[in-house]
């Protein structure tokens, strides 16, 4: 198994990757669209913390509930949702759901089950940002961290954390934690980089980016690159903090750097109209 610095070093990549991942606009029509679907990276967080606090059980229904929903949500995206999609990958959920139950305890075991997790998250990020108004859903992913850094704070998630992580569904992979070598993730942190990923390439270009749709492609490619670069860099730096601490909330750097190319698109945008301004002057 490879040590710490490398396990952890590898999963916060893996939040990048996540970022890296989703293609274009994807939507899906049929469910209702509301401001209220914003609350759902806050809300995750909070109701599973709690929940397991109070009813310490509910942890086996939440390993059985993703033993269940992220192999067919993983063949989703390997379908029709990352970049390199095709329909024909959709059955790699598959063999990858066999490989991590046959070799569960094994590095190749932990990889496949990550994978699976990982790419499930893909899907609910485009469903989240398929019914909510980006906007909003930035407003989202800020409390998610917001709280997320105030319980690993005050010592209220690791306990519920530790419950879910070692929940098992039967003998069968443990689909509801992030596993590599030495180092775990949850399942919230991959699910924020995906759905940050997916908020990134759904966003609309500005009158700054150019005639559209000419200039979508570009604009995308843009945030998302960005996205990426930043979540790796504020990730592998957040690591260092575990040469004094146990336990850091993942979700901080993926909502920094979206916070970060924001700022950026803002200030671009401001730019390009002051230079507009000066020309009509």
């Amino acid at each position: 198994m490879p040590s710490f610095a490398v396990s952890i070093a590898t999963l916060s990549l893996l939040q990048a990757v996540l970022v890296a991942l989703p293609k274009e606009r994807r939507a899906f029509g049929w469910m209702p669209r509301s401001p209220w679907w914003a609350l759902v990276p806050a809300g995750s967080i909070v109701v599973v913390v709690f929940g397991i606090e109070v009813l310490p059980g509910s942890a086996d229904g939440l390993a059985w509930l993703a033993l269940v929903a992220v192999p067919p949500l993983a063949a989703l995206s390997l379908g029709w949702l990352i970049h390199g999609a095709r329909p024909t990958l959709a059955l790699a959920a598959a063999p990858l759901f066999a490989l991590a139950w046959a070799a569960q305890g094994s590095l190749a075991g932990e990889v496949a089950a990550t994978a699976l997790s990982a790419l499930a998250c893909v899907a609910l990020g485009w469903l989240l940002v398929s019914v909510v108004l980006a906007r909003w859903l930035r407003w989202g992913v800020y409390a998610m961290a917001a709280i997320d850094a105030v319980l690993v704070g005050a010592e209220l998630l690791q306990g519920p954390s530790g419950v879910l992580v070692a929940a098992d569904p039967g003998g069968l992979p443990r689909l509801q934690v992030l596993e590599f070598g030495a180092a775990r993730m949850g399942f919230g942190d991959a699910f924020l980089a995906a759905t940050v990923g997916c908020l990134l390439v759904a966003s609309r270009p500005t009158p700054a980016d150019g005639p559209m749709p000419s200039k979508w492609r570009t604009f995308q490619a843009r945030r998302q690159r960005d996205g990426v670069l930043l979540v790796a860099a504020l990730g592998l730096g957040f690591d260092l903090l575990f040469f004094a601490l146990e336990t850091l909330p993942a979700t901080v750097p993926v909502a920094l750097a979206l916070a970060l190319v924001e700022w950026r698109e803002r200030r671009r945008e401001s730019a390009a109209g002051l230079s507009a301004g000066g020309r009509s002057a």
